[in-house]
């Protein structure tokens, strides 16, 4: 899970990058937005409306639209989930569809070199905040599932992944992109876990 970020450019070093292209510009600012976000702090709790409100943005936009969504209590409840995994791929192809196509629209706005300089910014800006997010919300609910937890940071690290990409290759339009909404289920404390039938799980 961990990444050697030591060749991550500073921030003055991808500011000078950012004048010259636009799109690295949104990566760079949108690094500084997910650096805010309060990871897994609003675990178990029911879900609001405005979470409802995202999770279905999330599924229509997926191709999900029959789709309902369920509230995981516990990281026990949370496990079971994410186990449907192994044999339940439906979402998750889906998403790596929308990914591939993202990837593709992304490298029209940037080189590969000033996506992975880019993405390497972002990772090294998040990475040891989420762990830390993770780490205290397993003490919290006196979990020591060392693989949930690595999954729950892997979750959270593919989901700013995705999420940038869409800001790059979507410009003004990524606002409505599920990779987006998925995003913003983190910005309220929450950890999407998956699609599971016709079942969307988050903890």
């Amino acid at each position: 899970m961990d990444q050697d970020f030591s060749n991550a450019p500073s921030d003055q070093e991808l500011e000078d990058l950012s004048l010259e292209m636009p799109a690295l510009a949104r990566l760079r600012d949108f690094a500084r937005l997910a650096e805010n976000v309060q990871w897994f702090s609003d675990l178990g709790t029911p879900l609001r409306k405005k979470v409802r409100e995202i999770a279905r943005a999330y599924l229509d936009g997926l191709g999900f639209p029959d789709a309902g969504m369920a509230r995981l209590q516990s990281w026990e409840e949370t496990a079971v989930a994410a186990e449907s995994f192994d044999w339940d791929t439906e979402g998750w192809e889906a998403e790596e569809s929308l990914r591939a196509a993202l990837t593709t629209d992304a490298l029209e706005h940037l080189s590969e070199e000033a996506l992975e300089i880019g993405m390497t910014y972002l990772f090294s800006r998040i990475q040891e905040q989420i762990r830390q997010a993770v780490l205290t919300a397993a003490a919290i609910w006196g979990t020591d599932d060392e693989e949930l937890i690595a999954a729950a940071m892997g979750a959270a690290l593919q989901a700013a992944h995705g999420a940038a990409l869409a800001v790059v290759a979507l410009e003004d339009d990524a606002a409505d992109h599920p990779f987006i909404h998925r995003f913003r289920l983190y910005e309220r404390g929450r950890w999407p876990v998956g699609l599971a039938g016709r079942t969307y799980n988050i903890f």
